[in-house]
């Protein structure tokens, strides 16, 4: 096992241009394997029986030795080389979700007002805090898979930062910033299926995710569609003179639940097997996009849902199954929050799950 992180530390030593640098992104690895408590850098410092001297530590962060996307490139990398990935066919499974940190300091670059909309009685309505935006990848094996982190960003409240060195704002909404975020990671494994939930059914997210394939297309998404989604038929054949129709009529999906001819079928679902029925249907999708989806109408257990997915090549049971998976990034955040505290409020959380929001100021 120390032989392995010692590999695994070591392979990141082309991603820093200083020796000094490299060092202390050492000290801090091992920090945070060890260290017994959650409260910044002094955890570090306690971990590792260091002489309390924040300077040399804290510099670090502000370092131009190395930077972010180096780092992420080069986990990417090293996870495609080591970890077991779950595959669909030649494309790796992502997923990616949001998640919301709340923060006491409202002075903090990023930290906005919030909307929680969760349905848990614990949770404020609406909270100051980091919305985060989480990217993972599934790995494992036949009986155990699970959700490992690749990239993790604060995606919203940052505008004005990226602002300070001049070259504008490049930060949009969150919903077109985890699609971006999914294509730079995707690009170092190939061709990929992002899970995303139904926040991210949106025109903007279509519109960016066909943007970036278009060099060449490697990314395709999965998600699910909210219950008043509307969708439309293809469009009949022109007749005459007159300008070809974009869309046919309009089909409310979950109206299709009373008449559609629905097929059976025994799948695994969240760890045991279910029955489901199932209907697929290509629609277009978008007022004014009109872009050609594939839907999947489930029902099982009472419940229904109307699961949507670009790629018009999947199969039916596929997404089902693919869909079902999505849940993963949910423990993976649990495990991180709980066990890792990595979106607590420190001074190190930049280094892997959020922009170097204080060394672009500088």
């Amino acid at each position: 096992m120390i032989k392995f992180l010692n590999d695994v530390l070591m392979d990141f030593r082309k991603c820093f241009s200083r020796e000094a640098a490299f060092r202390w992104f050492v000290v801090i690895v091992a920090g945070l394997l060890v260290r017994t408590d959650h409260l910044g850098v002094t955890s570090i410092i306690r971990g590792l029986w260091l002489t309390p001297d924040y300077m040399g530590l804290i510099g670090f962060f502000r370092s131009s030795a190395w930077t972010l996307e180096k780092l992420t490139a080069n986990w990417c990398e090293l996870v495609l080389k080591h970890a077991p990935l779950v595959r669909q066919g030649d494309a790796v499974i992502l997923v990616g979700d949001g998640v919301k940190q709340a923060k006491e300091g409202r002075r903090m670059p990023g930290v906005k007002r919030q909307h929680q909309e969760s349905e848990d009685s614990s949770k404020p309505e609406y909270m100051w805090g980091h919305l985060f935006g989480g990217i993972g990848i599934l790995a494992g094996t036949a009986s155990k898979q699970f959700c490992l982190p690749l990239a993790l960003r604060i995606q919203d409240g940052v505008k004005a930062i990226f602002g300070w060195d001049g070259q504008g704002q490049r930060q949009t909404s969150h919903v077109t910033e985890m699609v971006r975020l999914a294509y730079e990671t995707a690009r170092h494994f190939g061709k990929a299926i992002l899970l995303l939930d139904r926040l991210f059914l949106t025109a903007p997210a279509l519109l960016t995710l066909n943007a970036l394939n278009a060099g060449a297309q490697i990314l395709h998404i999965v998600t699910k569609a909210k219950r008043n989604c509307v969708a439309y038929l293809l469009p009949e054949p022109q007749k005459g003179r007159g300008r070809p129709r974009k869309r046919g009529e309009a089909v409310k999906l979950f109206d299709l639940f009373e008449s559609a001819a629905f097929r059976s079928a025994e799948l695994s679902l969240y760890g045991k097997p279910e029955q489901v029925r199932y209907h697929c249907v290509d629609l277009l999708w978008g007022q004014g996009l009109y872009q050609k989806l594939r839907f999947v109408l489930v029902s099982y257990n009472n419940t229904k849902s109307v699961l949507v997915s670009t790629d018009l090549t999947l199969e039916p049971l596929a997404i089902i199954a693919l869909y079902g998976r999505r849940f993963s990034i949910e423990l993976m955040f649990r495990e991180m929050k709980l066990f890792l505290s990595s979106k607590k409020c420190s001074k190190y959380k930049d280094i892997f799950v959020a922009p170097r929001l204080m060394k672009e100021r500088h």
